[in-house]
């Protein structure tokens, strides 16, 4: 199966704290979200498929940070964006960038870089999913262009 960078847009029903691993307790208010990871071993994109599961209630292993909010049972996956090209950071400080409404969760799913974060923010669906989109199809272009 191919690998590469994907996003998962996230539902959150209700606001409240959820204990991430070492990153502690994290307030996370009700809303939309997008984590961006990447998937470039061996299983390639399968690993969305182990993100599922963890969303579904059918694995309780927590791996990495992502793992705490997908374990939630007010979490769910509404949607995965995925590049075919190891473009997960550039992916990750696209969306939202530093447009008003789009928040980080500092240090969440960034531990192997130097991003900021992983993870945004969004009160709205329609807003998060332009960001998602423009952020994966600016990626795209990039590596295109590098490539020619």
């Amino acid at each position: 199966m191919a690998g590469g960078t994907y996003t998962l847009v996230l539902k959150r029903d209700a606001s409240g704290p959820i204990t991430v691993g070492a990153l502690g307790e994290i307030e996370f208010p009700a809303g939309w979200y997008a984590y961006t990871g990447s998937a470039l071993g061996s299983g390639g994109f399968s690993r969305i498929d182990r993100h599922r599961a963890v969303a579904a209630g059918d694995n309780d292993t927590r791996h990495w940070h992502i793992d705490y909010l997908l374990g939630d049972t007010t979490t769910t996956i509404e949607r995965v964006v995925t590049t075919e090209a190891d473009v997960e950071c550039a992916v990750a400080q696209r969306i939202g960038g530093s447009t008003a409404g789009f928040d980080r969760v500092d240090s969440f799913g960034c531990s192997d870089c130097d991003c900021r974060s992983h993870l945004r923010y969004h009160e709205r669906r329609d807003r998060l999913l332009d960001a998602v989109t423009a952020a994966h199809e600016a990626a795209r272009d990039e590596t295109a262009a590098a490539t020619e």
